[in-house]
């Protein structure tokens, strides 16, 4: 068994568990597989740590996620307007690097009005 996307206009609108055969026999339309344990253009093992394992096209699919074919990888919509896509590990980035153990959220509006914040506290 494995993971497929359906792609309908390069988004994700279904992921299911199935064999090769059941996609090929009772599925319409364009189904893409990808991997539950890929994230950051990473593969991950049982125990979360990277295993070195086949990254299979960047990240898990998710719905609402865009499939990009010419590169062959998943991901995820675009969190705020200031972050930009990572070209090698296709995640979403801040223009400001999270703080390390840090507790709190992204704020767009902040660092619209000042380019040298955006994380807050909580």
């Amino acid at each position: 068994m494995a993971y497929f996307a359906k792609i309908e206009n390069n988004i994700v609108t279904q992921v299911i568990k199935a064999g090769q055969s059941f996609i090929d026999n009772h599925c319409e339309g364009t189904w893409v597989q990808t991997s539950y344990n890929t994230h950051g253009n990473v593969h991950y093992g049982q125990d979360g740590e990277p295993d070195g394992g086949v990254a299979l096209r960047a990240n898990y699919a998710g719905i609402g996620h865009t499939y990009d074919s010419t590169n062959d990888v998943f991901y995820s919509p675009q969190p705020f307007p200031s972050w930009t896509l990572g070209n090698n590990s296709w995640v979403w980035n801040p223009p400001i690097t999270q703080p390390d153990d840090f507790l709190g959220y992204w704020d767009e509006e902040l660092y619209q009005s000042d380019n040298s914040k955006g994380w807050v506290s909580v």
